[in-house]
């Protein structure tokens, strides 16, 4: 089992940075593909960025490349996701999850695990 935790949310103005982080229990994790999605209110989750288990690989949503960065410290457990530019469209839940399979994927049902979410709000 694999529980995640995300933090980082907040309010922000367009233009502003945000930095999320989401922690993850288990000694497996460095093994894992880890991914973070986001919800806007009304609409479906969709994909944002996804590692692979060494972070040797990464891919991004065409919305937020160029503005996203995704990273990760198997030391520390944590993947984070450093955002900047931001956007009003940028506001969502951004959820962090886990696929236990070290390749990563942009596809929401790969994920095995979820967190509950953090909320980021990027007012015009």
């Amino acid at each position: 089992q694999v529980q995640l935790v995300e933090s980082g949310g907040g309010l922000v103005q367009a233009g502003g940075s945000l930095r999320l982080s989401c922690a993850a229990s288990g000694r497996t994790f460095s093994s894992y593909a880890m991914g973070w999605f986001r919800q806007a209110p009304g609409k479906e989750r969709e994909f944002v960025a996804a590692t692979s288990w060494s972070g040797g690989s990464t891919g991004y949503a065409d919305s937020v490349l160029g503005r996203f960065t995704i990273s990760r410290d198997n030391a520390k457990n944590t993947v984070s996701l450093q955002m900047k530019r931001l956007k009003p469209e940028d506001t969502a839940v951004y959820y962090c999850a886990a696929r236990t399979i070290a390749t990563m994927t942009g596809r929401e049902s790969d994920y095995d695990y979820w967190g509950q979410g953090t909320q980021v709000t990027v007012s015009s």
